[in-house]
């Protein structure tokens, strides 16, 4: 395959995959509420496919460097939603939006200026972790309004994610493994939510949306962690393989955590 027609490929999948699974998120959570709909918007969706093409066309070693970077930029997304959740709550979306983005931004770029070791990616997780749960615990809960759906809403939808996606690709030309980690973990699925969500239901639920999210970036960091750990070892195609399979276990227990807390709490009321 030409390198024209690997990009092309690379870009129309991504642009296919987060457009299906940010709408699809969309959807879940005007439906089922924003605890559903935070286990699928913390899902792989955006860095799965570059992390695939990332490895289609580097080694083993450039894989667990690239996920070495991405590690702290996980830490950098927690915060971003953080903020968004905060400024949600009594600004309008292209204010949250902007701060939570300009966040992200500055840790891009102290992830370009510094080696940054394992552990010290590690502690910046836990960290961030502990102050973002923690601000937006208040938040996870929330009110949805009833909603009137027209029938170019999921095309728009979709177009708007996939707009996003080609922006982020195509202006983002990652040279070396810390850039290539970096642009794999840009919040195109965070920054699409609230583009999506934050006009149609408004700032609480959506801050809702992103305060449950939270918890998924748990697994998330876990994911980029076996990436970094397992890349060497057992190769780049088996790391990504248990990657994937920490995500999708991580969110699905939650899932399942939750089922079990409101079965107690029901009975407890009976």
């Amino acid at each position: 395959m030409s390198p024209e027609l690997h990009f092309l490929f690379s870009l129309a999948l991504r642009m296919a995959v987060s457009a299906a699974f940010v709408v699809g998120a969309s959807i879940i959570t005007e439906r089922a509420g924003p605890a559903i709909g935070a286990l699928v918007a913390t899902l792989p969706v955006s860095a799965g496919p570059a992390y695939l093409f990332l490895a289609l066309d580097h080694d083993d070693a450039f894989i667990a460097q690239s996920a070495l970077a991405s590690l702290p930029m996980n830490a950098a997304s927690v915060l971003m939603m953080a903020v968004i959740v905060l400024m949600a709550q009594r600004f309008s979306m292209p204010a949250s939006l902007g701060a939570g983005l300009a966040l992200w931004l500055f840790f891009a770029e102290l992830v370009r200026l510094f080696d940054w070791a394992f552990s010290a990616g590690i502690v910046l997780n836990v960290a961030a972790l502990g102050i973002a749960l923690r601000l937006v615990q208040p938040f996870r809960a929330a009110r949805m309004p009833l909603i009137t759906r027209r029938w170019y809403d999921i095309p728009v939808r979709a177009a708007l994610v996939a707009i996003v996606v080609a922006m982020v690709v195509t202006l983002s030309d990652a040279l070396g493994p810390r850039v290539g980690g970096a642009i794999a973990l840009f919040p195109v699925v965070t920054s699409s939510l609230v583009l999506i969500l934050m006009p149609r239901i408004g700032g609480k639920p959506t801050a809702a949306l992103l305060a449950n999210s939270q918890w998924g970036m748990i697994g998330f960091a876990f994911a980029v962690m076996v990436i970094h750990l397992a890349a060497g070892p057992l190769g780049r195609a088996t790391a990504l393989c248990l990657a994937l399979a920490t995500g999708v276990g991580w969110n699905i227990g939650l899932w399942l955590y939750e089922r079990a807390k409101s079965r107690a709490q029901g009975l407890s009321g009976a």
